[in-house]
């Protein structure tokens, strides 16, 4: 049976849809059924799983960063399961909405996260394989540079480059789609422009190392 591509409008719809589950603030949501401090009342302000781990609450960050990954796989898998016949275009469309969502959620006045862990579902709903090769990535950079801000940058320059040369060998590559994850990368460079600043002042924070 030839699946037809949904109209326009049901198009339109599924791209506001992932929008608005990528706006669900999962750091503001777990901190308040835990009894947490609102995360953008302390430290960067940031409403993400690394500034929730400053209440020294891991659960609660780790349940942060769960929420946050998993939105970002969710609305792509409901968008082609509500639309079988989804064209590449309208699903890199909405990976890009889901990815907005988280920051700029209209549910925070536009003020969201960095983005990490909501790019982590999109990569996971696109590919496993892509997933675990930039995961791979944020992990050797993490343990020899002890920088997650640029363990996460690198992760997010390969992520593209992976999905392209990774076409014809574990999967198709799609023009939307490498699309849609370059902008995804630009953006999560854009959001991460004080880290780079610390970085390259070399006063950024490294993992495990105590605040003075």
């Amino acid at each position: 049976m030839v699946q037809t591509a949904p109209s326009f409008f049901f198009s339109a719809a599924l791209v506001a849809l992932s929008y608005l589950i990528g706006s669900i603030p999962f750091a503001v949501v777990v901190s308040k059924l835990m009894g947490l401090q609102d995360p953008r009342s302390y430290g960067s302000k940031n409403p993400g799983a690394t500034n929730v781990l400053r209440t020294g609450n891991k659960a609660a960050a780790a349940l942060t960063l769960l929420g946050d990954a998993a939105k970002g796989w969710f609305a792509l898998w409901l968008a082609q399961a509500l639309a079988p016949g989804l064209s590449w275009m309208v699903f890199a469309l909405a990976a890009l909405a889901v990815f907005l969502g988280h920051l700029y959620p209209v549910f925070l006045r536009f003020k969201g996260g960095k983005g990490v862990a909501t790019a982590l579902g999109i990569l996971l709903a696109i590919h496993p394989g892509l997933a675990l090769a930039t995961v791979a990535t944020w992990i050797i950079i993490a343990i020899f540079s002890r920088y997650s801000s640029l363990a996460a940058l690198v992760a997010a320059f390969f992520a593209p480059v992976y999905y392209l040369f990774g076409s014809g060998v574990a999967w198709y590559a799609q023009a939307p789609v490498a699309a849609a994850l370059a902008i995804i990368a630009a953006l999560l460079f854009y959001r991460h422009r004080a880290n780079i600043s610390r970085l390259l002042a070399g006063t950024e924070s490294r993992i495990g190392a105590k605040k003075k």
